[in-house]
């Protein structure tokens, strides 16, 4: 017997499990064992926060019958694929799609497709999570980093024909080069497309944080030989966790999703040739993925305006700036970012901020502390003069969920205001 979806408010989700449970009928109910939001200061269990979304594409199908589990120990699933196409077809059928467990894996992946093997050297910006960085390491591949440029806060064309040049008179052309799109805000792609070109050195896209953003038209994703994506719980959109390969290359998706099911052969039993991987999605998460991707659009519109909020109110105080969006480019705005100069600023740090927010209960974070400075890192190379190490210094992210409320917002920028008063 087939698995149904059954879509129902959270309140009434553990009421209506039991009645079920109560007359034999077997329960599954993906949102209270995946999603649940936490609250970091008093350790207190909320209602699921992603609830009025999980069951989007369940409520939109499932009045059909459409199964969203098939039946157990089946092998067929049919949202896999489905959220793959959606992922296509938000790129314009221009790209192809592997959805996998976690943008890591996706990282992992698409440096193994690249050709990075161990002693390698693999470019990487310096101003990003550990997780664009911690793949190479798994190969047995060596980073090494690049600063960022103030414009985009991204990678510096200009340090990374630096490094380049540097490590090719040393006798190691790096293998492959990862670039990251920051907070929504796309790298300056022109000018680090046309440096790799001339070096003929393949680039892995990261645009876990960028998904509908764009420069001139063109998509974050579209650019380079590889991209990914992520689907983790903070970011636009989420599949509770996940991530995607994608390519205008079919050999390189079609190969990925080879290894991330365990590289297993085309033979009438279980024959493995190639090392493999347990990477691919869940059947579930791209169910949710699937009505998540519905809403995308509507959640870039509520995360601008969230910026735009901030900006309209914030950024006449001295010393407060933000990040803007060059010419040509389009920032989904995932996460509104602040930079503080506390000389402009009458002594108003990013740290005074962000605690007398945490006063309220009202969570921020520093801006990433560059992976040039982390320990795990402190022998590999970089390249650059302490743009990324100032932005960890004085920057700082503001709340940016989509679900912030005018009030929510109002107080925010009511605790921020009376710091220079």
């Amino acid at each position: 017997m087939p698995w149904y979806a059954l879509y129902t408010k959270p309140r009434n989700e553990k009421k209506l499990a039991q009645l079920l449970q109560a007359k034999g009928i077997e329960v599954y109910c993906p949102v209270q064992e995946i999603v649940r939001q936490w609250s970091d200061r008093k350790k207190k269990v909320l209602e699921p926060v992603f609830s009025s979304y999980v069951f989007v594409f369940m409520n939109n199908y499932a009045k059909e019958r459409i199964p969203v589990l098939e039946t157990p120990g089946a092998v067929n699933f049919p949202h896999i694929d489905g959220f793959e196409r959606d992922i296509e077809s938000f790129y314009d059928n221009k790209i192809h799609a592997a959805a996998l467990s976690s943008c890591t894996a996706a990282i992992h992946l698409a440096l193994i497709l690249l050709g990075v093997q161990a002693g390698d050297e693999v470019i990487c910006q310096s101003f990003t999570f550990i997780a664009s960085a911690n793949p190479i390491m798994y190969l047995g591949a060596n980073p090494v980093f690049v600063d960022s440029e103030p414009d985009t806060w991204n990678m510096s064309p200009h340090f990374l024909e630096m490094a380049i040049k540097d490590r090719m008179a040393n006798g190691k052309k790096p293998k492959a080069i990862v670039v990251v799109h920051l907070y929504g805000m796309a790298a300056n792609m022109p000018q680090i497309m046309e440096i790799a070109k001339t070096y003929n050195i393949p680039i892995l896209e990261d645009a876990a944080e960028a998904l509908g953003s764009s420069i001139n038209g063109q998509k974050c994703g579209t650019f380079a030989d590889i991209s990914v994506l992520s689907f983790n719980g903070n970011k636009i959109i989420t599949s509770s966790g996940g991530g995607a390969l994608i390519s205008a290359n079919p050999q390189y998706t079609e190969h990925a999703k080879f290894l991330a099911s365990q590289a297993r052969d085309p033979a009438p039993y279980y024959q493995h040739s190639s090392l493999g991987y347990n990477y691919r999605m869940s059947n579930i998460s791209a169910s949710i993925g699937r009505g998540q991707i519905l809403y995308l659009k509507q959640r870039i519109q509520q995360r601008k305006a969230i910026y735009n909020y901030y900006y309209e109110q914030l950024s006449h105080l001295p010393g407060l700036s933000f990040l803007n969006e060059p010419i040509g480019y389009y920032s989904n705005r995932w996460l509104t970012t602040i930079l503080i100069n506390p000389l402009q600023s009458g002594g108003v740090t990013n740290i005074l901020i962000a605690d007398a927010l945490a006063t309220n209960d009202i969570e921020s974070r520093r801006l990433w502390k560059p992976l040039a400075q982390q320990p795990l890192f402190h022998n590999c190379p970089s390249y650059g003069n302490g743009m990324a190490s100032q932005l960890f210094e004085t920057g700082l992210c503001l709340p940016s969920g989509s679900s912030l409320t005018l009030a929510q917002l109002n107080k925010i920028v009511g605790i921020i205001i009376a710091l220079w008063h």
